[in-house]
Formats: C-alpha cells, structure tokens, sequence
C-alpha cells in the first residue's frame, strides 16, 4: 500500500481586509496541488473568527469542483451540528456531480473551542453529539430512500425523493473525524475508517494498533481491515525547503504564529462570552512544533515521514501553509513535497512488490 499524501488547505486571514485575497490563493493552491498530483484537497469549516479564511466548506469545495480536474476534494470536517441534513444532503450530490464522483464528505460534531460557531447559528453546543449522529442517520436514508420520512430528536423530514441524486452510487464516501482514542475505537466497532488529528508518532502508533485490533475484534477480517486502515487519514503539519536551515527560519515561526493567532482568538471570545466551551490542555501535540511540526530539507522530511509510513496509515493530511506564510512561500513547500519527496515513497513501494 502507497501511503497517500493530500493538502489540508486551512488558511488564516488575521485581519478582514486578507480575506479575499487568502481566499482566492486557497483556489490557486488547490489548483497547483491538482496539477502535481496530490491525491485530496481537504477543507475545514470556522466562522466568525478568521481561522479559516473561506469559512464555509461547501460552497468552496463547489468552486474547487468546478477549477479542478483529478483531486478528491474532501472535509475535514463539515461541523454538521450547524447544517440541516437534507439540505446538506442535497448540496453534496450537487459538489458529487460537478467533481465526477471527488467527493469526500468528512464529518464532525463541531468546533470544541469557539462558543461564536454555536451562537451564530443558533445551535446549543451541548447538543452537537446528537446532532451529528441524527444528521448522518438522515443523509444516508435520504440518499438512498424514496418517500422518505423521518422523526427525530431535531428533525421531522418527509420528501418524495432528493434530487440531485447522487453521482457516486451509493453516495458520497463519508469519513468520521476522530480527536479521542475513545470515538476511534467506536467507528472501529462500526467497522469505519476515521480521520485522526494532530499527534505525536508514538501516539499514532498506539491509536492506530489499536484501530487494527478493534476492527479484528469487530468482525473484520484481514483483507477488510487493510481497507479501512487504507481509507484513514492522519493529520500533520509539513514545511519543505531546500535545507534544514531554511525550514526551520521559514516554517517554525509560522507555525508559532499560527497557534498564537488561535490562542488570541480563544482569549478575546472568553473575554467578552465568559462562556468557555473547553480548556485546551497544555504540551499538546498540535501546538509544539517538535511533534506538530514536520519541517527540513526533502531528504529530512522524507526521513520522518517514513516513521508514519511504517506504522501503517492510508494517508496523511498536510497543513502546508501556516500561520502567516505567504502564498508564495508555501506553494514552493507542496513543490518541493511533491517532486522530490513524494516520489521517494512511490520508489520504495515499487521495490517492495
């Protein structure tokens, strides 16, 4: 199995007046990554607070559809507390027609940090869970039900059939987001593949052995298992220069900054909410640029890209544009990935058949 390598292009603007323009160089960045052969375009969804520039996954991913010629576009994740399900549903198929069958439809409870997420649209954040669950029990029978009708907790829905239906039969690939060990080890009982976020080698290890060992225990046979673990993903942040030197001047202070900006967001809504959905816990992987960051020349990163390839993962979702960084810096970072690190992981897969 060839490791995948995709592009989570999740891109600050710190000030309204950057919006457009980082909004517009995300398309060009998707762009590049469809031209060098990068397997999947991943988006997030954040409102209100300039974490991700193009705040709503949907209609971005329909625009990358539509510039676009072979990459999967995927979410990680669409904060499906905050969407009606039908309405979801439909704007799916459409994204799955204009991409020819691209779609990825990631999917999260929501946001566990910006109280403005849930306010904004009117949503109780204890409710999230719930909501997550009801909405994917309703797309799916949605996608594949006529004379369709539900009662739930949230929604009462009766519909004669969802048009678009869906190009890809049949429907959508879906993919669950996972930040505890705990909700891991549920999808693996449900024999699902998952998306894991930022964290330290060791702990992909121990979270994936055990993805592998649950998914045994649930039923799933070998062959079964290795095509679960090969629809997975893992989540880190990556930054390319010609040397070590140089991504370590470039790529580190970015990366700094970008959890400085995230910091100082989560401050200012406490500061005028009081409300604080979750304390972020101190020394977590995400935030340190030893564990969160994967930075060098080709030949090093390639080198610690190897040590998650041995654990054995369908694909690693890479930050590359960080904090600040300009466009320009970040697209000679993909390049760089793309041309000469890249294909020292297609070379080995190769010697190894």
């Amino acid at each position: 199995m060839v490791m995948k390598f995709s592009n989570f292009i999740f891109p600050a603007a710190e000030t309204p007046e950057d919006d457009g323009r980082v909004i517009r160089e995300s398309v060009a960045e998707a762009q590049l990554c469809d031209r060098l052969g990068v397997d999947t375009v991943w988006l997030a969804e954040h409102h209100f607070d300039g974490i991700c520039a193009y705040v709503d996954p949907i209609s971005f991913a329909a625009a990358l559809a539509t510039c676009t010629e072979n990459i999967k576009i995927g979410f990680a994740v669409a904060q499906m507390s905050l969407h009606h399900p039908i309405r979801f549903a439909e704007q799916m198929n459409v994204i799955d027609h204009l991409s020819k069958g691209r779609l990825i439809v990631g999917l999260g409870r929501g946001t566990a940090y910006n109280i403005y997420d849930y306010q904004g649209f009117d949503i109780d954040p204890n409710e999230a869970q719930e909501r997550l669950i009801e909405s994917e029990d309703i797309m799916l029978k949605a996608w594949t039900t006529e004379n369709f009708e539900y009662k739930g907790k949230f929604w009462n829905i009766k519909l004669p059939k969802l048009r678009p239906a869906p190009y890809t039969k049949p429907h959508p690939a879906i993919l669950r987001a996972s930040s505890t060990e705990e909700s891991m080890i549920g999808l693996a009982k449900e024999c699902r593949p998952f998306m894991m976020n930022v964290q330290s080698d060791e702990v992909t290890q121990h979270r994936m052995d055990l993805y592998r060992d649950t998914l045994a225990e649930a039923g799933c046979n070998e062959v079964e298992v290795a095509a679960k673990v090969s629809e997975s993903w893992v989540w880190r942040n990556i930054f390319v220069a010609e040397t070590d030197e140089e991504a370590e001047r470039l790529g580190v202070p970015a990366f700094i900054r970008q959890h400085e900006f995230r910091a100082e967001m989560r401050k200012r809504v406490y500061a005028e909410q009081g409300v604080r959905l979750q304390e972020e816990k101190k020394g977590i992987a995400r935030n340190d640029p030893k564990k969160g960051l994967i930075y060098g020349s080709p030949a090093t990163v390639a080198e610690r890209l190897a040590k998650i390839d041995a654990i054995g993962v369908g694909g690693i979702m890479m930050t590359f544009r960080l904090g600040p960084m300009s466009a320009e810096v970040a697209n000679s970072s993909i390049k760089l990935f793309m041309e000469k690190v890249a294909p020292e992981f297609q070379n080995m897969a190769a010697a190894a058949e």
